[in-house]
């Protein structure tokens, strides 16, 4: 059992930065990938970022490579997301998950995933 909480949303312009964190307790997260997606009102959830167990793989959804950044400290059971370059489409909800299988498979279905946070809103202003 895991729990996972999102910290770090809010309101910036564009142009700007965040940067998110997620927090997991219960277990420790260090063998499983971790991922973040978000969701727009009226849209499907969406893949964003996913990191392997030891970050040693990262993947990223085309719409944000280049500005965003995932990275995880095994050591303080922690996942953040380092957004910057921040556009309006970039506004959501956004989310972090864990699979505890730890394979780094099909890592941009949400499906695959176990363990999910309750999100934190970003809004990006124009």
């Amino acid at each position: 059992q895991v729990q996972l909480v999102e910290s770090g949303g809010g309101l910036v312009q564009a142009g700007g930065s965040l940067r998110l964190s997620c927090a997991a307790s219960g277990r420790t997260i260090s063998s499983y990938t971790m991922g973040w997606f978000r969701q727009a009102p009226g849209k499907e959830r969406e893949f964003v970022a996913a990191i392997s167990w030891n970050g040693g793989i990262a993947s990223y959804a085309d719409s944000v490579k280049g500005r965003f950044t995932i990275s995880r400290d095994n050591a303080e059971n922690t996942v953040f997301l380092q957004m910057t370059s921040l556009k309006p489409e970039d506004t959501a909800v956004y989310y972090c998950t864990a699979d505890v299988r730890g394979l780094y498979y099909s890592i941009r279905d949400p499906s695959n995933y176990d363990y999910w946070g309750q999100g934190t809103q970003v809004t990006v202003s124009s």
